[in-house]
């Protein structure tokens, strides 16, 4: 089994070399302060002699070269032997401190292993000290929760997905085979099941466009776009208010506009999508007689469409769960009309072309929904989110 270079040995071969080499600077200053400092007879008359214990007579300077070599030969061999226990017990140490800092490392790996779809609740939570490793350790704590949410949500996208596309095929096989099973069902009989199975493919083939499109909108978020066009927000509010004339005036909707240029730069399939979907909203959930009221306008840093409506009574503390896929006026699949992508595919296209989208629930109901995109050549506005306050700089909704 080969030794791997881990972070805990490299630390320790980095400690033990830092040792080893300042043990050896001093050893080798202390050798040489040593041989410097050992001159007693410098300052004697030539031919001085010295007598040893043992009787012998030796020349001054001839028994002074003797103390040098023998006092700097058991200098170096007593701190070469010093220097080498100092340096395993150094390094022994440093084996040992690596591994007790590096242990929050190890936890990190074992839990990253331990990770699954069933085990995304699992955590570190270390708390040690608050160093840099306990920096790391929240912030993987950190990802981890951000991780289960996005697996949460993309269970109950999935779910929610197949719920829906499961009633209109329901629908359709239903009504086939009550047809085909009644030998006495005439033409008007089948053409009568032919419009029932028309109108879900309709609504099947208009989930699927809204979950591409909203799949298409969130690839876009964080990269550049793949299209940038100079666009009217104002554009293309006309023709989705053209696209809903006819509903607007068979439930007798009262609208209000004031489309004054609003500028953009970005892909104008979604812009021309995010302002039909807020459109289409706005006249959806309203009443019979109700209002509708659409803005749009620019100060040449950013441009903003503000679509609002009458219509239903939503709480505040619900408006945030409107922007969740599958959501129908903060319920979940209530069988209300549309596929509960709207509000969804607006914020995806929104935070793709860096902007924000604010909604306000209003008194005695309905919502106004705004949402504000920087104008060509501006930075993106602030950190692109969804808001329930006010939104900056836009009128207020008529009373």
């Amino acid at each position: 089994m080969s030794l791997r270079p881990t972070l805990r040995l490299r630390l320790t071969l980095l400690n033990g070399v830092l040792l080893v080499g300042a043990g050896a600077i001093l050893l080798l200053l202390a050798w040489l302060l040593v041989r410097d400092a050992l001159h007693p007879t410098d300052e004697l008359l030539p031919g001085t002699t010295v007598t040893l214990a043992d009787g012998r007579t030796l020349d001054a300077a001839q028994w002074q070269r003797r103390l040098v070599d023998t006092t700097s030969w058991e200098l170096l061999a007593e701190g070469l032997g010093a220097l080498l226990a100092v340096s395993l017990v150094g390094v022994a140490g440093a084996y040992a401190v690596a591994g007790r800092a590096l242990r929050p490392l190890h936890q990190v790996t074992a839990t990253a292993q331990r990770l699954g779809e069933a085990t995304l609740d699992q955590r570190i939570r270390w708390s040690g000290a608050d160093d840099e490793v306990a920096e790391l350790a929240k912030t993987f704590d950190a990802m981890l929760d951000r991780l289960a949410d996005s697996f949460e949500a993309q269970k109950r996208f999935v779910a929610n997905a197949s719920h829906e596309l499961r009633t209109p095929l329901a629908v359709m096989r239903t009504e086939i085979d009550v047809t085909l099973s009644d030998d006495e069902a005439d033409l008007a009989e089948y053409r009568r099941m032919a419009t029932v199975v028309r109108d879900a493919s309709e609504r099947a083939n208009g989930l699927v466009d809204a979950l591409l499109l909203l799949a298409r909108s969130e690839a876009q978020a964080g990269r550049a776009l793949g299209r940038r066009t100079e666009c009217d927000l104002a554009a293309g509010v006309a023709n989705a208010l053209s696209a809903v004339r006819r509903e607007v005036d068979r439930i007798g909707l009262r609208v209000r506009t004031s489309l004054e240029p609003a500028p953009v730069l970005g892909d104008p399939g979604l812009l021309d999508r995010l302002a039909g979907n807020l459109v289409e909203n706005a006249v959806r959930y309203n009443h019979l007689q109700g209002r509708m009221w659409v803005r749009t306008g620019s100060d040449g840093r950013r441009s903003w469409l503000v679509v609002g409506n009458t219509g239903f009574e939503v709480h505040q503390a619900d408006v945030p769960g409107l922007f969740e896929p599958f959501r129908r006026g903060g319920q979940e699949r209530t069988g209300a009309r549309g596929s509960g992508l709207g509000l969804s595919i607006v914020r995806a296209v929104c935070t793709a072309h860096g902007g924000r989208v604010t909604a306000v629930a209003q008194p005695g109901g309905g919502l106004e929904v705004t949402v504000t995109l920087p104008a060509p050549g501006a930075a993106p506005v602030e950190a692109p989110t969804v808001r329930t306050g006010a939104a900056d700089g836009s009128p207020g909704s008529p009373h």
